[in-house]
């Protein structure tokens, strides 16, 4: 083999090699969320727990949630685990559906009849608690968040 085609080959073997094990931007590393809500009045119903990304809906608009877990009550306490996040800033809004019909109940003026908690057990002024005041640094690494229902 002539010299130049000899190392016209080389160069074109160890670009194909590099190529195939170039660094690329590893994804983010993800972990799950989990939140105990403890303090419930009683065993009956669901708990319905949101996490959203952004201002936007929260706590008012499901549809806005990143993700929305229904899960069961067990000795005056429940657990919703969200699927893995990514590291970053977070809020959650949670609510006892006591009579298992898929929403928040509420009475006159749009006062909740049914127990209801943010994440930092923020709280709103006439009216639900802001992100800004629910938010939460997330790191990434699974972690458990304790919120006491309120009614």
């Amino acid at each position: 083999m002539k010299p130049s085609i000899a190392r016209a080959s080389c160069l074109l073997a160890a670009s194909l090699v590099s190529a195939g094990t170039s660094r690329a931007d590893p994804s983010p590393a993800t972990a799950v969320l989990s939140v105990r809500l403890v303090n419930l009045r009683s065993d009956v119903g669901q708990i319905g727990c949101e996490l959203y990304v952004s201002e936007k809906g929260f706590p008012k608009n499901h549809s806005a949630a990143l993700q929305t877990k229904w899960c069961p009550i067990a000795s005056k306490e429940s657990l919703c685990r969200f699927d893995p996040i990514p590291a970053g800033t977070y809020a959650i809004a949670c609510f006892h559906d006591e009579n298992n019909n898929g929403k928040l109940d509420t009475g006159l003026f749009g006062v909740p009849t049914e127990g209801v908690v943010a994440s930092n057990h923020a709280k709103g002024f006439m009216g639900p608690p802001s992100f800004r005041d629910a938010k939460f640094w997330f790191a990434g690494a699974a972690t458990e968040l304790r919120l006491k229902m309120g009614y």
